[in-house]
């Protein structure tokens, strides 16, 4: 099987031009996770960019993402594959006069009645696929299970229909924000990748990147305060996505430089409980 990245160099670089900037440590990862075939467990911290990640990934090799978002009563049939039911129910009431059992029963159970969800669609693409598992850390020990017999082999057993092999191995991330312990079984069948809120530094590029008109100093200004109140304890500490939405905000209010009455009155942007704001109003210091 063709590789997809000639060296971890590439995967930054490549990153970097979608506006992903990874560091060694993720870049890495993903170049690994192509020459072993291995899925990718990313945790970390909510909005660290896990999820990010995945689709940038397949925005830089051209390949098509699947995503399969988890929640609690996620099962096989929302997961993996379902019959349509009431589509067979039809065909059966215009085949009842037919003679052969055997006939209508091949003919229900056959691709055309097939509802793929989105691990069989990764497993039976014939395009290159990013595949997304979107916090995993949500479903049931049950179907994790499932999750590890796909990922295992990259096949799925169909009673009806036999197995489906992989006709390539797709890029697997599975991001966890840790609210409940993984098996053991499922974290030894991935490469383990652990996302943190970005350095200062990194977050300032961040911020440039991603922020249209923002200046040096503003970004850098934003960068540090951002810091500063994730040193705080909150319920939610601010996430990549929300320093970005706060510098876009400030951008557009035409503000150049932040002092302590502007941070105080845009704090709703960074965090969204009422405690947290008013614990960082109360605490917060801007540098003149």
């Amino acid at each position: 099987m063709a590789h997809r990245f000639e060296s971890v160099q590439q995967v930054r670089e490549g990153l970097k031009d979608v506006n992903y900037l990874a560091d060694e440590g993720i870049a890495g990862v993903a170049f690994l996770a192509d020459r072993l075939g291995k899925p990718v467990l990313v945790e970390g911290p909510a909005g660290t960019g896990k999820t990010q990640l995945a689709k940038s990934i397949a925005d830089m090799t051209g390949a098509r993402l699947i995503r399969l978002q988890c929640y609690e009563g996620l099962d096989e049939s929302k997961a993996l594959y379902e019959w349509n039911y009431k589509k067979q129910l039809l065909r059966i009431q215009a085949d009842k006069n037919s003679d052969s059992w055997s006939e209508v029963h091949d003919d229900i159970f056959s691709d055309e009645f097939l509802l793929t969800r989105p691990l069989l669609e990764a497993i039976s693409a014939d395009d290159p696929v990013v595949l997304l598992i979107d916090e995993v850390d949500r479903v049931e020990v049950e179907t994790e299970a499932l999750l590890l017999e796909i990922l295992s082999e990259y096949q799925v057993s169909i009673p009806e229909l036999g197995t489906i092999t992989a006709k390539q191995i797709p890029l697997v991330f599975l991001t966890s924000n840790n609210t409940r312990e993984l098996s053991e079984a499922l974290k030894r069948r991935c490469l383990y990748l652990h996302v943190d809120y970005p350095q200062m530094d990194r977050e300032k590029e961040i911020v440039l990147t991603k922020v249209p008109g923002v200046s040096e100093n503003l970004a850098d200004q934003i960068a540090r305060i951002v810091r500063s109140i994730r040193q705080l304890d909150l319920k939610k500490a601010p996430s990549v996505s929300e320093t970005i939405d706060w510098a876009r905000t400030l951008v557009l209010l035409g503000i150049e430089h932040i002092d302590a009455q502007q941070a105080k009155e845009t704090l709703h942007i960074l965090l969204k409980y009422q405690t947290d704001i008013a614990k960082a109003a109360k605490e917060l210091s801007v540098d003149k």
